[in-house]
């Protein structure tokens, strides 16, 4: 589980959206559920990833922030020299759900369906 923890010191300032933004973009990406996300391609690539922030809402211990995730993805070949298939990075696109736990940073991330 990742910790979201200075996302969580600045909940309630002005800063939290900048704060939170910055933090997810330094995940690796291992820890986001971009492979499941895509759309147009096979093969997600871990550099590139921009955060826009959708809602945010509290309750129940949790601060929830409904997000978009823009990354690059690549349709993967077999990498023989006959191989048709073009190794252009294509633009991808997904909606994940942070979880943050108020009392410990603890974040679970969903993948929301679109």
């Amino acid at each position: 589980m990742i910790r979201l923890a200075k996302a969580l010191a600045a909940w309630g300032t002005p800063q939290f959206t900048d704060v939170l933004k910055r933090e997810i973009a330094q995940l690796d990406a291992s820890q986001l559920p971009l492979q499941a996300g895509l759309s147009s391609t096979s093969h997600a690539l871990d550099s590139g990833i921009d955060v826009m922030i959708l809602t945010v809402s509290e309750g129940e211990g949790m601060i929830r922030v409904k997000t978009g995730i823009f990354y690059r993805g690549v349709i993967a070949g077999c990498s023989c020299a006959d191989d048709p298939t073009p190794m252009d990075e294509q633009s991808e696109y997904c909606e994940v759900q942070f979880d943050i736990d108020q009392s410990t940073a603890e974040t679970r991330v969903t993948l929301l369906p679109q």
